[in-house]
């Protein structure tokens, strides 16, 4: 496996989630029990975001095992590993295992790329047919707050749906235009996303897609609903 770095994504996420952290501190509860991560990726983003939130403590896990050592070296280069620790396996299963989640706030930029099976360039980034199976999935595993990435293509309006039907507001989020990169510009991914949008389940232009780094929550303590401010950000 090869692990998967975006410059323009990666920067876009990890300041999303520091600024995220930062204007919600003291709701979101993370000094006193940190935050758990799905997908690890190569760590440089929520490295730095550690690096610059004193106190922040990240619980991560990724199935991909050389994800895993490029991910501790970059912790260990930023100084953060006190703070930032990351474990090889199945998000899901520790969590089930640990019966449940053992912090309220969880963080993830997770595979989002739509495509009708896994045969693509880099199959650990498919997120299932229409993009969305793991935050689907994540919203289902029982956090209070919820912080990940959702992209225009990738069936957003189903998947804000589902949170509104599961209990969570949209409190915040930070949107940014992303072209299209090798992986999402492959012809049979490329293809899908198009018939995605035709269909009505996300939106894309011609050389490039929004992302969008949504904070959702169920603590009744954090107001407001910017749900329908979300998915208007993510129409192209």
């Amino acid at each position: 496996m090869t692990c998967f770095s975006s410059t323009d994504e990666s920067a876009h996420y990890g300041l999303s989630v520091c600024m995220l952290l930062s204007q919600y501190r003291d709701q979101l509860g993370w000094l006193e029990e940190g935050v758990d991560e799905l997908g690890t990726g190569d760590a440089t983003a929520i490295a730095d975001v550690v690096r610059a939130l004193p106190g922040l403590r990240v619980r991560s896990y990724d199935v991909s095992a050389s994800s895993v050592g490029v991910a501790r070296a970059n912790i260990a280069d930023r100084g953060v590993a006190d703070r930032y620790t990351v474990e090889l396996g199945d998000f899901f299963d520790q969590a089930d295992s640990a019966g449940g989640p053992q912090a309220s706030t969880v963080i993830s930029n997770p595979p989002y790329i739509p495509a009708p099976d896994r045969d693509i360039l880099m199959p650990e980034l498919w997120g299932g047919v229409r993009g969305n199976d793991l935050v689907l999935q994540l919203l289902k595993a029982g956090y209070t707050n919820v912080v990940c990435a959702l992209a225009s293509y990738s069936d957003p309006e189903a998947t804000v749906r589902t949170a509104q039907d599961l209990g969570y507001r949209v409190v915040n989020f930070l949107a940014m235009g992303l072209d299209f990169g090798p992986y999402s510009s492959e012809p049979k991914v490329a293809e899908h996303i198009r018939h995605l949008c035709r269909e009505g389940h996300g939106w894309a232009g011609e050389d490039g897609y929004m992302v969008a780094v949504a904070l959702v929550t169920r603590d009744p303590h954090l107001l407001g609903d910017r749900a329908d401010q979300l998915l208007h950000s993510l129409q192209l």
